[in-house]
């Protein structure tokens, strides 16, 4: 198994997929292909599952598990976060390819002003996207760039921990949801004694983790976390909808005014097939955005905003980047145009600037260019 996960690596995988009774298949430049002609038993990914897991406990325990996460590496070879399911009562075991050195801004090709987003001391930053847009990524990227810049205290709660940060000019304490700590929300509580001045939480996916989360931002420290939103307007009105009716004023307001900054964005291939690159939509939280923000009939106005924020606070819509990938022809206009927010009026703007190609150029369906990325994990 070590020289097939070689070989995945060597080829640019990011998925290892392992299943009794079927080959073992790589997900590769976003093709999912077949590593070898032998079909695994049910014995050997059994087997390769009790290698996987770390504690004792779940190893006596692998024949009731259903769903399990963890993360697993071995020297020379590669660091992995790694699922393993049941599927038609027999183990399966998805394992995803995490790089060994944490990527920096400038090698996920991500905005300058993120370098400025991450020097909050305190509020509320979030990176969003749909699963697989590089997430977790962007998120190390950032408390790479702490630990390199300033002298402080950073918790992060993982489940598993991915990136492995080393002490720098910060201290990286990384807590292991389910092994270091039993969930998210006692994590979360419990790193407010533990003398934080950042805390990333992997995910927050219910109203305690949010409102832990507010709570910590409220009180001084600042909080990185992910949504699965597509753009900053979903994200905030999914933050709020989370919340019973009565408590949604108090969440507008909350959010309004410990809300840093929200980076959503989304990997494309690029022109030359040699990889994938980010479109980002970056919204810095103004004064004006505090209010649409506590103002439910006012919150379509922050695209408007976010647009015209571009040139005094760098913020940029998805369409605006895609704009800029297209003309520095990282991009193909029809990927361009299938990604952008509104297909419509990107093309309109694209002509008018006469940056658009001729009809039926580069307008090939996405999935025939999509490209793996060593820089950037397909996180969930």
């Amino acid at each position: 198994m070590t020289e097939i996960f070689k070989a995945a690596i060597q080829r640019g995988a990011s998925d290892i997929h392992l299943k009794a009774g079927d080959v073992v298949r790589a997900r590769i430049h976003g093709q999912l292909v077949p590593l070898t002609q032998q079909r695994m038993s049910q014995d050997q990914v059994r087997s390769l599952a009790l290698k996987l897991i770390p504690r004792e406990s779940d190893r006596e325990r692998i024949d009731d598990l259903t769903d399990y996460d963890c993360s697993w590496g071995m020297a020379g070879l590669g660091r992995f976060r790694v699922n393993i399911l049941r599927q038609r009562g027999s183990l399966m075991i998805v394992m995803r390819v995490i790089p060994f050195e944490v990527p920096t801004f400038e090698e996920l090709r991500l905005p300058e002003v993120l370098k400025k987003i991450s020097a909050h001391e305190r509020g509320l930053i979030l990176v969003t996207g749909v699963t697989g847009s590089g997430k977790s990524s962007t998120m190390a990227a950032m408390v790479q760039h702490i630990n390199e810049k300033w002298a402080r205290h950073v918790v992060t709660l993982e489940n598993p921990i991915e990136f492995l940060h080393r002490d720098r000019k910060s201290s990286i304490t990384q807590r292991d949801v389910g092994t270091d700590t039993m969930n998210f929300n006692d994590g979360l509580r419990a790193a407010l004694r533990q003398d934080p001045d950042v805390i990333l939480i992997g995910e927050m996916r219910d109203t305690e983790t949010i409102d832990i989360a507010l709570k910590a931002a409220e009180t001084g420290h600042l909080v990185i976390s992910t949504v699965h939103t597509q753009d900053a307007v979903q994200t905030i009105s999914r933050l709020i909808a989370v919340f019973d009716r009565s408590e949604q004023e108090m969440v507008r307001i909350r959010l309004s005014e410990t809300l840093q900054a929200i980076i959503s964005q989304r990997l494309l291939p690029m022109a030359d097939r040699s990889g994938r690159v980010v479109a980002c939509e970056v919204m810095v939280v103004t004064g004006t955005i505090r209010d649409c923000i506590r103002d439910p009939d006012r919150v379509p106005e922050i695209v408007d905003l976010i647009a015209e924020g571009r040139d005094h606070y760098q913020s940029q819509t998805f369409d605006q980047h895609l704009a800029e990938l297209v003309k520095a022809e990282m991009v193909q206009f029809g990927v361009a145009k299938a990604a952008a927010s509104n297909p419509s009026d990107f093309d309109l703007k694209m002509n008018f600037l006469g940056d658009s190609p001729e009809p039926g150029s580069g307008s090939a369906d996405i999935s025939e260019h999509i490209s793996s990325d060593p820089s950037f994990t397909r996180d969930g």
